[in-house]
C-alpha cells in the first residue's frame, strides 16, 4: 500500500508541476506547438457550385452496376396499414406501414407520384413500393411480411399541402392537417 500511495503521490506533482513549467518542453501539451490560422487561396469557377454534383460521367470498374442500380424496380406493395405523419425540426416525417403478398421484399420507399415532389389540389400523393425477391416466396405470417418506410418533408415541400396520401396496390391511406 506505501507503493501504491508513493507513486500516485509522484505522479500528482509530476503533473502539477506541467502549470508551473508551462512554457518548457517537459509539458505535454508544448509538445505539438500552438495552432494557428492562416488564409489560402482558393481557386473556383464563378459559375460551378461545389456542393452539387457536375454533370460527369463516372468511370471506372462498377461504372455500369452504379447506372443500372439508379432505376427503381419497385413495384407496389399489397395493402398500406398505418400512415403516421410526425413533426420533427424543420418538417415532418412520414411512416408508412404496409403488408406485402410475399415474404422477401426489400428495398421499400415512398415514391413521389409526381415528378417534383409538389401537391396536386392541396393532395400529396406517394406510392408505397418494393423490389421483390427473384426467386419465389412463401406468402408466411403478416408478421414476416410487415415493411416500413419513412420520407422526410421539410416546411417549404408542405407548403400548400391539405392531404398526405400513400397508395398501394389495394388500398391507400390518407392524412389530412
Amino acid at each position: 500500500m506505501r507503493i501504491f500511495t508513493t507513486s500516485v503521490l509522484i505522479s500528482v506533482l509530476a503533473v502539477s508541476a506541467c502549470g508551473t513549467i508551462r512554457d518548457s518542453a517537459v509539458n505535454p501539451a508544448n509538445w505539438f506547438g500552438k495552432s494557428s490560422t492562416s488564409r489560402t487561396a482558393v481557386e473556383q469557377k464563378a459559375s460551378t457550385n461545389l456542393l452539387l454534383p457536375g454533370g460527369k460521367q463516372r468511370t471506372g470498374l462498377f461504372a455500369k452496376i452504379r447506372a443500372r442500380d439508379a432505376i427503381y424496380q419497385g413495384q407496389p406493395i399489397d395493402q398500406v396499414t398505418n400512415l403516421v405523419i410526425e413533426r420533427v425540426p424543420g418538417g415532418a416525417v412520414i411512416r408508412a406501414t404496409g403488408l406485402t403478398a410475399v415474404q422477401g421484399v426489400y428495398s421499400v420507399q415512398l415514391t413521389p407520384v409526381t415528378d417534383d415532389n409538389t401537391a396536386v389540389d392541396g393532395v400529396l400523393t406517394y406510392r408505397f413500393e418494393g423490389i421483390r425477391p427473384a426467386s419465389p416466396q412463401g406468402t408466411g405470417t403478416n408478421h414476416t411480411r410487415t415493411v416500413v418506410a419513412a420520407r422526410a418533408l421539410t416546411h417549404q415541400q408542405l407548403q400548400g399541402v391539405r392531404t398526405i396520401r400513400v397508395q398501394a396496390a389495394r388500398n391507400a391511406q390518407t392524412s389530412r392537417r
